[in-house]
């Protein structure tokens, strides 16, 4: 049997010859722009175009992306924000980085997402805004979190930077908060060959505000002069015309994938009563990004694939507030079981669109045959 990477090497391998010509003809063009330029500005109509945001800010990162989100509503020292506690990174290094403070709430067993009914006790008067994260296969539960957010008078930023394409109730990803991002990092189910990302809002200030804190500051007019202490998170125009290029097929790559996590759903759900917990079936609030299983003797599952040649991947093995960085914000004594346990078991195996149906059914079959 062949080798089926978790990172395959070839994502990009059909588009090889437009990205390098790209490259020349951007490199050789005559107005030598290189960041938010004309090809930034298409990518963001077309993102406006099938996303319905009214403002679209493309910038360097998905991290980027949420950086300018907590700094647009002017989040600072005395503030928090209630970020969940498995998760990447940026959820928390976005706030603190303000000066706020990340309050880490647990997260629900099975879906791995922010669990609304942990967020609830942890809001105060110094709460500013919740910031739930869309992980692996299914989205976060906006319709409450966002019911949430009006009630207690927050803002509500949608981290959906591993969710571009997804729907929830009709409402796509990114679309539910006051601000979304989505990331563009190579592995992302609309990933790129580098790095990037955008902000989506449907506020004419939010939006202002983000465009000039992703250019240092500046207003796009008056160059050298910066209305706020900004960042360096401009868009790449290489990148932007290499999206641009993509964007078309992206709908078929994401049917693919979908297809792929509706057969591994299928038969992976007689296998939850023994140990491997699949994803929640179904495409309602579903992303496509990672097929995570939660398994109980995972590193036994990891090894057994590896001799099968099948590439598998774990994500965040320590939980947010258990990391050395956040310490200074996890309250001491306390406990966050769910993300803790997730963080223990989760085991994800590929499920990128160029697999074969031939590789899809291997996959599932090794997987089926560990538990047998």
């Amino acid at each position: 049997m062949k080798a089926l990477p978790f990172f395959p090497p070839d994502v990009f391998e059909e588009d090889r010859e437009k990205l390098l010509s790209l490259v020349y003809e951007l490199g050789t063009g005559s107005e030598q722009r290189f960041v938010l330029g004309d090809q930034t500005a298409r990518l963001e109509q077309a993102l406006r175009e099938s996303t319905g945001a009214e403002h679209v800010i493309a910038c360097g990162s998905g991290t980027g992306a949420l950086e300018l989100c907590v700094r647009a509503l002017e989040i600072g020292p005395g503030d928090e924000v209630i970020v969940p506690a498995f998760c990447c990174q940026p959820v928390a290094s976005a706030v603190a980085g303000t000066g706020a403070t990340p309050v880490f709430a647990d997260v629900d067993p099975h879906t791995m997402v922010l669990d609304p009914a942990a967020v609830e006790p942890l809001i105060t008067a110094r709460t500013k805004a919740l910031l739930p994260a869309h992980v692996f296969s299914v989205m976060a539960d906006m319709g409450r979190l966002r019911e949430l957010a009006r009630s207690h008078r927050l803002a509500l930023i949608e981290d959906s930077a591993v969710a571009q394409g997804a729907v929830l109730d009709g409402r796509p990803a990114g679309r539910w908060g006051d601000l979304g991002v989505f990331s563009f990092f190579q592995v992302k189910s609309f990933g790129t060959a580098g790095e990037g990302g955008v902000v989506l809002t449907d506020d004419a200030e939010l939006a202002r505000a983000c465009r000039m804190l992703r250019d240092h500051g500046q207003d796009g007019v008056h160059r050298f002069l910066h209305h706020r202490v900004g960042l360096n998170s401009r868009f790449d125009e290489v990148l932007a015309a290499f999206q641009l290029h993509r964007l078309p097929g992206f709908p078929d790559r994401l049917e693919r994938r979908a297809r792929i996590a509706d057969y591994y759903a299928e038969r992976f759900e007689p296998l939850r009563t023994r140990g491997v917990a699949a994803p929640p079936a179904g495409r309602n609030g579903r992303c496509y990004y990672v097929y995570s299983l939660l398994a109980e003797r995972r590193e036994e599952l990891r090894a057994w694939l590896t001799e099968r040649r099948i590439g598998t991947h774990v994500y965040y093995p320590v939980p947010l507030p258990l990391q050395p960085a956040f310490a200074p914000w996890a309250p001491e004594g306390a406990r966050w079981p769910h993300a803790e346990r997730v963080s223990a078991t989760n085991l994800a195996i590929p499920i990128w669109p160029h697999l074969t149906d031939s590789d899809v059914e291997y996959i599932a079959d090794s997987v089926c045959a560990f538990v047998a």
